[in-house]
C-alpha cells in the first residue's frame, strides 16, 4: 500500500549550467509542492501504514528548512556563495545543483534515512519511501524512486554529510540535534505526544 502527504515550501535558486538563461543566470523562486510517498505492505496497530502525525516531526521539519530560503550549490562562484550567506538568514548548501530531480533525491535521501533511524511505537512495519515528487510549478515536477536517489554514478553523489543548514535553519528544528543524530545514525525518538 503507499500513503502520500503533501507539504509545501517557498525558496530561491539558481540552476547553473541549465539550457534556460533566465533560470541559470538569475535568483527566482518557486512555490514548490512535495509528495511523500511511503508503502508497506504491513499496517501498524491503527491499521495505518504511518501515521500522517509522524510526518509532523523530522521530514515536516526537513522540508520546511527549505521553506523562505535560498538553496545553493556548493560549486557555484565563492563570492556568490558568500553574499548568499551574508544577506540571508535561511540558506541549505547542497552538494549538487539545486533543480527539481535534485531536490527529490535529496527528500528521498533524508527521509529514507530518517525512517531507517525512527524508533517506532505502534507496530509500524518495513515502512520505507516509494518515491518523492517535486512540483517546481503547477505544470512541471520530477519524480524520485530508489534507483534514481542511489544512482550516484549517472545523477551526482550525494552525501547527506555535505548539505549544510544555516545555524538560523537549525535553531527552527523542533529537535536541534537532529540533524546530528541524522547524519551520526542516532536512533530518532519520538519524544512527544503528536
Amino acid at each position: 500500500m503507499i500513503i502520500r502527504k503533501l507539504f509545501k515550501f517557498e525558496n530561491a535558486h539558481i540552476v547553473r549550467n541549465c539550457t534556460s538563461r533566465r533560470c541559470s543566470k538569475s535568483i527566482h523562486g518557486h512555490s514548490y509542492k512535495v509528495e511523500i510517498k511511503l508503502q508497506s505492505n504491513f499496517l501498524d496497530n491503527g491499521q495505518m501504514v504511518y501515521d500522517f502525525g509522524l510526518m509532523k516531526l523530522y521530514i515536516k521539519d526537513l522540508i520546511d528548512s527549505f521553506d523562505h530560503a535560498i538553496t545553493l550549490w556548493k560549486y557555484d562562484d565563492t563570492e556568490y556563495l558568500q553574499f548568499a550567506k551574508k544577506f540571508s538568514e535561511r540558506w541549505v548548501e547542497l552538494p549538487v545543483n539545486p533543480s527539481a530531480e535534485q531536490f527529490a533525491r535529496i527528500f528521498f535521501l533524508m527521509i529514507d534515512r530518517v525512517l531507517k533511524l525512527m524508533e517506532f511505537k505502534n507496530g509500524e512495519k518495513n515502512v520505507k519511501v516509494h518515491s518523492v515528487v517535486v512540483h517546481e510549478t503547477d505544470t512541471g515536477y520530477a519524480e524520485c524512486f530508489r534507483e534514481d536517489a542511489y544512482n550516484f554514478e549517472n545523477m551526482g553523489k550525494i552525501e547527506l554529510k555535505d548539505i549544510i543548514f544555516s545555524d538560523r535553519i537549525q535553531k527552527e528544528w523542533g529537535d536541534k540535534n537532529m540533524w546530528e543524530n541524522i547524519l551520526k545514525n542516532k536512533k530518532l525518538i519520538i519524544s512527544k505526544e503528536i
